[in-house]
């Protein structure tokens, strides 16, 4: 059988050892489900299941059962009570109670599912984007224009600048989509091969649905009605100098259009401000980085000089931007493989969000407030 065609999105990554994906059982439902208790990643159960199972149970269930009641007491408001009532907050009290209980029993058992790539919608849902929110909401303060250009359902490829020395623009961008879409929707981010060979990070990684940076695991994301999220600059992007901040690098080789031409879905610009003032990137010591195999060795104002303290981003205000999308559906099936086509949609993806980062730097009042 002949080799997979796969087009990298970024030309200066190394796919080894990157590309496994989680193994995983299939549940009822087809989805691959979680692995046994104390799978790295999940709630490990300390020495028998079986007593922590039944406990877990025993909980819930009493929480429901009281809550059930309280609805039932005169002046609740399940028994026709107004808002504010005494038995109101005990009430929702009681149910998160029982939710919290059912989530770590069906942790504890293995009871959930995950997809081929590994997704956990549910510890997305209810732990990791939780973790996230007070960071996105109170640290960064971000503010978000244009969602309403993503589609409400189907697939669609967003692609947004790169920058920050880390990579918290994307997951900034996660949580933006995931509070602020009309319909809820949950961006699957393609991320460089270094993520997936990081300990601990590979694993929430997956967890938050994120996948390899290869035109394989988009286009079967895009098929299957996923919003796919991309940021082409790579490396070149979060690695650039201060004084370049806001100026787009080369966008690989164009191979996020190829994709979205050949899924016919439509391409959404997305521009981020604010990330590239996080950590400002002074300088680059480029042989300690090649002795940790990493693509850069940041030098900024506070790391490495203040130690762990100089790893705290900056507090500053972000704005983040989705453009009018930009439909692929009208080419024929034979457009992926044309380059100048391919040339051209990926310099109108770039302009436009170039165009965008400046109107919006423009607008900006301070970097912090």
């Amino acid at each position: 059988m002949a080799d997979a065609k796969v087009i990298p999105f970024d030309d200066d990554r190394s796919r080894a050892g990157a590309g496994q994906r989680p193994a995983g059982r299939r549940g009822p439902s087809g989805r691959r489900t979680g692995g046994p208790a104390g799978s790295a990643g999940d709630v490990a159960a300390v020495g028998d299941v079986q007593p922590l199972q039944a406990l877990a149970a025993a909980r819930e269930e009493e929480a429901v059962s009281t809550a059930d009641s309280a609805e039932d007491r005169p002046g609740s408001p399940g028994a026709g009570g107004g808002a504010g009532t005494a038995d109101g907050p005990a009430s929702a009290l009681e149910r998160r109670i029982a939710s919290g209980l059912s989530f770590l029993r069906r942790r504890v058992t293995g009871e959930y599912d995950v997809d081929d790539f590994g997704y956990d919608a549910e510890l997305t849902d209810q732990v990791l984007m939780s973790l996230l929110r007070p960071v996105y909401e109170k640290y960064f303060r971000v503010e978000v224009k244009g969602v309403e250009n993503i589609p409400k359902e189907g697939g669609a490829l967003i692609v947004a600048n790169h920058s920050g020395t880390l990579p918290l623009d994307g997951l900034m961008m996660q949580v933006a989509v995931h509070d602020h879409h009309p319909a809820g929707r949950h961006l699957r981010l393609l991320a460089a091969d270094l993520v997936f060979v990081l300990p601990v990070v590979n694993e929430l990684a997956r967890k938050l649905g994120h996948t390899l940076a290869c035109a394989e695991d988009a286009e079967r994301l895009l098929e299957q009605g996923e919003l796919v999220g991309v940021m082409p600059e790579g490396f070149k992007g979060i690695g650039k100098p201060f004084g370049e901040r806001y100026k787009l690098q080369r966008f690989g080789r164009g191979g996020f259009v190829s994709t979205a031409l050949r899924q016919g879905v439509p391409i959404v610009p997305c521009s981020i401000v604010g990330a590239e003032e996080i950590y400002p990137m002074i300088g680059n010591a480029k042989t300690l980085a090649r002795l940790l195999g990493f693509p850069y060795f940041p030098l900024t104002p506070t790391f490495p000089w203040l130690g762990p303290l100089g790893l705290v981003p900056l507090p500053t205000k972000w704005t983040i931007q989705f453009g009018e999308p930009i439909p692929t559906d009208g080419y024929p099936p034979e457009a992926a493989e044309d380059p100048m086509l391919m040339f051209n949609l990926t310099d109108q993806v770039r302009e436009q969000i170039q165009h965008t980062l400046y109107k919006l730097l423009v607008q900006r009042r301070s970097v912090f407030f």
